[in-house]
């Protein structure tokens, strides 16, 4: 799967160029995203997740990273509860953390996007270096799900590795 040009994807309803990128990819793979002002609290800043897609108001995202990361909970979410909140499920965070990477690797973009200074408690950089040395995370549940290929398996069958995706979106 080639890394797309930074102009394949681009939704122009965000001024931001960062975040037109990743909508415009996150629109592609069939994941809703609207903007719209919110008021009150999110659990990140300027996201939510509502209906199986993102809510986002750019005025108040701090890092468009976390779109990544929340549009793993959808795609990587239980298709039966998709339209429901964001499932507190240990697995499916750990698969919304390796879908976010692969999504990042795909788009060509830095592990420092959906993983920065600001989120995962202070942790955001060692889950980057801990991605980018090919510690996948997460990886088990994106494969049980036929998302991707482990590595360790798919170097025996000579199909393509996690970060490589088979599918965005689990059925």
């Amino acid at each position: 799967m080639a890394t797309p040009d930074a102009t394949e994807f681009l939704a122009d309803d965000f001024a931001d160029p960062l975040v037109g990128r990743i909508v415009g990819f996150l629109r592609s793979i069939g994941i809703s995203v609207e903007d719209s002002a919110m008021e009150g609290e999110t659990f990140l800043p300027g996201i939510a997740v509502v209906n199986g897609g993102l809510r986002v108001d750019p005025s108040r995202l701090a890092w468009p990273g976390d779109l990544l990361h929340e549009a793993g909970h959808v795609a990587c979410g239980d298709p039966a509860r998709r339209d429901e909140e964001v499932s507190d499920d240990p697995g499916e965070e750990m698969a919304a953390l390796a879908w976010s990477f692969a999504a990042a690797t795909y788009l060509g973009l830095d592990p420092s996007v959906p993983f920065h200074e600001g989120g995962y408690r202070g942790g955001g950089a060692s889950l980057a270096e801990i991605f980018s040395r090919g510690g996948y995370v997460g990886t088990p549940m994106l494969a049980m799900w036929g998302l991707t290929h482990e590595p360790h398996r798919a170097k025996a069958t000579g199909a393509p590795a996690y970060p490589h995706m088979l599918a965005w979106r689990r059925t």
